[in-house]
């Protein structure tokens, strides 16, 4: 039997919206007021909640975002996603350093300056440089 990990975030948004538009019509057809004030009334709930509805989409997304980022993790710890989808440097950058320049004789040091952080800027310079693809570029870099 797997785990499977079950997402109601979807089916709350959905109740949450089902619930708005139902009491909105519900006030409009037992509405005490007549005219402006009825409006004034509507036009009050309807921002009350699109401000929630906002705040509950970017909560979403966010969450879906952080789970995305995760399975690619896993998915890339695992050796199932492409080789090479993200850089992951390991040990001393200039004994690495060293083995790219006798590996490929036309890197300079500026194609090889690494700052923590900057590790699209190198993989970008080095694509330049040795006309790889990005994957093909992080996967030397990791496997250094």
């Amino acid at each position: 039997m797997s785990y499977h990990e079950e997402d109601n975030s979807g089916k709350i948004l959905l109740a949450a919206l089902a619930g708005a538009g139902a009491g909105i019509i519900a006030g409009l057809l037992m509405a005490p007021d007549k005219g402006k004030a009825t409006r004034e009334k509507i036009g009050s709930a309807a921002t009350k909640y699109s401000g929630q509805l906002g705040e509950q989409l970017s909560k979403y997304g966010e969450d879906l975002d952080s789970k995305f980022k995760g399975y690619i993790e896993k998915l890339e710890d695992l050796g199932i996603s492409g080789a090479g989808s993200k850089l992951k440097l390991k040990g001393n950058w200039d004994e690495a350093k060293g083995k790219l320049k006798q590996q490929y004789a036309q890197l300079s040091d500026e194609d090889l300056d690494y700052a923590e952080g900057k590790g699209d800027e190198l993989v970008g310079r080095l694509q330049n440089k040795l006309g790889k693809a990005k994957h093909e570029v992080v996967k030397m870099l990791n496997d250094l």
